[in-house]
């Protein structure tokens, strides 16, 4: 969560008000606070698009806002746990955050329109027979990833219970004497993480949505209060 202090401003515009409307600037506040706050949030996701390739719905949605109050005159705009972990690099830099391996050079398997691998792929490649996931060591050395064994062309349909067709399930088997044919096939390969050399800029581009609006958003915000107090 990016923390910027901005009591000074509101301190020195109190000193300019009396009266009915200096009673209503910790209304003005937390709504100013909290309006900021949404303004930090549209930026960050803005730039998101922009430095992230096609970046996902969850990692968009993942960015909130902790509205602030007129008792606690705090607001805040922060990423979830989650999310946080893998977009950390893009703003202090280092290393792709990964899910254990990273998944690299797919060859015939779909991605989602994120260019991901969705875990329901994931999860029907490792109930098939033909795939072997693990390190097997090569002309070029160990090469950890997803493989599929060697099988003839002889192909099977597998039914469920109810006798329908298990989509994306379909296997390759061995020939009749039971031995497999030919050479392991990399479907996917592990790899290291490597550098990030975007830069997200979170706290830079935060800082600059609230100096150049928190004038007009306060003074907004005190208006309101003031026309709508009791």
């Amino acid at each position: 969560m990016v923390a910027i202090n901005v009591r000074s401003n509101i301190k020195d515009i109190s000193k300019k008000l009396t009266g009915f409307a200096h009673k209503q600037v910790p209304f003005a506040t937390a709504a100013a606070l909290t309006s900021l706050a949404k303004l930090v949030k549209q930026g960050e996701v803005d730039a998101l698009k922009v430095t992230m390739k096609n970046p996902s719905p969850f990692t968009l949605n993942s960015i909130k806002v902790a509205a602030a109050r007129k008792n606690n005159l705090t607001a805040g705009v922060y990423v979830m746990k989650i999310a946080a972990e893998y977009l950390s690099p893009y703003e202090i830099g280092g290393l792709h955050k990964l899910n254990s391996k990273a998944l690299l050079n797919p060859k015939d398997i779909p991605l989602n329109q994120y260019g991901q691998l969705s875990r329901a792929v994931l999860a029907k490649l490792k109930l098939r027979p033909d795939i072997f996931i693990g390190p097997v060591k090569t002309s070029k050395g160990m090469i950890n990833g997803v493989w599929q064994r060697p099988t003839d062309v002889k192909r099977v349909t597998l039914l469920n219970g109810k006798g329908k067709r298990l989509r994306g399930l379909n296997k390759s088997v061995a020939g009749k004497d039971g031995k497999q044919r030919g050479h392991l096939k990399l479907l996917i390969r592990f790899g290291d993480a490597l550098p990030v050399k975007q830069r997200w800029n979170y706290s830079d581009r935060a800082k600059k949505i609230i100096s150049a609006n928190f004038n007009k958003e306060f003074s907004r915000a005190l208006a309101i209060a003031m026309a709508t107090a009791r």
